[in-house]
C-alpha cells in the first residue's frame, strides 16, 4: 500500500498528542483510565463506524494515535485485550445480541477482558487444549480446567475461553470460543505467576465447573478454533509500530549509558549498538510496507521473530555497557525492598520471554516454512 500521512492525518496526531499531554497520568490506576479514554473516545479506533460507543479512525489515523501514545508516558493498558482482540472477533463472528452486550462497556474502558488459550500441555500447540465445557442442567456450560500464562486475569471482569465442548474430539476438532464472568468465587482462582523481574504480570487460572451461558459461545459450538484462529489474526498490527516507539527509548537510554561508562569506546559493542539501531530503523518500514495488507500468511510471523531477536539482542546489550556494575541493584537490600531492578535490568530479564510469549521463534518459522515457503509438513511423533 501506499502509505503516507494526510494533513487530516497530521491534524488527528496533533489532536491526540494534545489530549495525552493534557491527561496522562502515569500514576493514575488502570480501570480509572481505560475509563478516561472510553469518555473521551479513544478506544475502539480500529472497529468500523458501528454505533457501539466508539469513533472509528483511519489506519494512518490509528498509526498516529498508537505512536503518540508510546511517546507520551501513558499509563500502560489494561483494556487492549478487549478493544483490540476480542472486539474485532465479535464483528466478525458474533450475534447481534454479543456485539450489543459486549462491546459498548468495552468502548467505555468499564470492563476488562482477558484470554484462556494457553495451558501447561497446549502452549504454542493450542490444538492441544484440555479445558471442558460440558452443558448443565441449565441449558449453559460448566467449565473445568487450567489456563496459564494468562496476561491481567487478575484485573479482569471476563475471559474468552477456547474449551473443548465435544467429548472425545482431538486436536482442532469439538472445541467452542466461550465468553466467561470472572467473577465467580470458588469455581475460578486466580494465581499469580512470580518472573525473573520479581513482578507478576501474568496468572494460572483454574476453572471448577465456571458458568457460561450457551448464548455467549461465539461462532457456534464447535467452531472454536476457526474463531481463536480469527483473533490471533488480529493480534499483530498498528500496535507493531507504537511498539517500536518504545523500542527506540529504550534504545536511546542504552546509548546513553554507554557513552556514560565509557562502552562506546569499544569497537565491538560500538558495532553492535548501530546495528541495533539500524535494524529498528529496517523494522520500522518493514511494519508500514505490510500494513492493511492481506493475503500474506507469514507477515505476522515474520515480524514477531524480527522484533522479538531485536529486543532479546537490546537486553544483553544493556547489561554489556553496563561491565560488572549490570550485576549490582540500584538500592541496598532491605527486608521491605529484596528484589529491586533499575530498568536495564528488568529489560534484559524480561526479554529473555520474547522468543517464546507469543508463538514461539520455532512455531514462527514452522508457519513461514509450511504457509509460506510451501515446505513439507512436520512428521507427527518424530522428536
Amino acid at each position: 500500500m501506499d502509505f503516507g500521512f494526510s494533513a487530516d492525518d497530521e491534524a488527528f496526531r496533533a489532536e491526540a498528542k494534545a489530549w495525552l499531554r493534557a491527561h496522562a497520568d502515569p500514576d493514575l490506576d488502570r480501570r480509572t483510565w481505560e475509563r478516561t479514554l472510553g469518555a473521551a473516545g479513544w478506544i475502539g479506533l480500529s472497529w468500523t463506524a458501528t454505533g457501539y460507543g466508539n469513533r472509528s479512525a483511519t489506519l494512518t489515523q490509528q498509526v498516529a494515535w498508537a505512536e503518540e501514545y508510546a511517546r507520551s508516558g501513558a499509563p500502560p493498558r489494561s483494556g487492549h485485550i478487549g478493544e483490540k482482540l476480542l472486539a474485532p472477533t465479535l464483528l466478525a463472528h458474533g450475534t447481534e445480541e454479543q456485539k450489543g452486550r459486549f462491546l459498548p462497556p468495552i468502548a467505555a474502558g468499564d470492563e476488562l477482558w482477558c484470554q484462556g488459550y494457553s495451558e501447561p500441555g497446549a502452549g504454542s500447540d493450542l490444538a492441544a487444549v484440555r479445558t471442558v465445557a460440558v452443558r448443565d442442567v441449565r441449558g449453559g456450560y460448566r467449565i473445568t480446567g487450567q489456563k496459564i500464562w494468562t496476561s491481567l486475569a487478575h484485573e479482569a471482569d471476563w475471559c474468552f475461553v477456547l474449551a473443548r465442548t465435544e467429548p472425545g474430539s482431538r486436536r482442532h476438532q469439538g472445541l467452542s470460543f466461550l465468553l466467561v464472568p470472572m467473577d465467580q468465587p470458588d469455581r475460578i482462582d486466580v494465581r499469580p505467576i512470580r518472573q525473573l523481574t520479581g513482578t507478576s504480570d501474568f496468572n494460572e487460572v483454574f476453572f471448577d465447573g465456571a458458568h457460561a451461558r450457551v448464548e455467549h459461545v461465539v461462532g457456534g459450538e464447535g467452531q472454536g478454533w476457526q474463531v481463536a484462529m480469527s483473533l490471533l489474526g488480529f493480534e499483530r498490527g498498528v500496535s507493531t509500530l507504537a511498539q517500536q516507539i518504545g523500542f527506540a527509548r529504550e534504545l536511546e537510554r542504552v546509548v546513553k549509558v554507554a557513552v556514560e561508562t565509557g562502552a562506546v569506546a569499544d569497537p565491538v559493542l560500538r558495532d553492535r549498538l548501530v546495528r541495533q539501531w539500524a535494524e529498528l530503523r529496517t523494522m520500522r518500514w518493514n511494519a508500514l510496507r505490510t500494513l492493511g495488507g492481506s493475503g500474506d500468511a507469514g507477515a505476522s510471523s515474520v515480524a514477531k521473530l524480527l522484533w522479538a531477536g531485536w529486543h532479546q539482542r537490546l537486553g544483553e546489550l544493556a547489561v554489556a555497557v553496563r561491565g560488572a556494575g549490570a550485576a549490582v541493584g540500584p538500592v541496598d537490600w532491605a527486608p521491605s525492598a529484596p528484589y529491586e531492578l533499575d530498568p536495564l535490568q528488568h529489560l534484559f530479564l524480561f526479554s529473555r520471554a520474547d522468543t517464546i510469549y507469543g508463538g514461539s521463534d520455532q512455531v514462527q518459522r514452522t508457519i513461514i516454512a509450511e504457509r509460506v515457503l510451501g515446505l513439507p509438513r512436520e512428521p507427527k511423533g518424530v522428536v
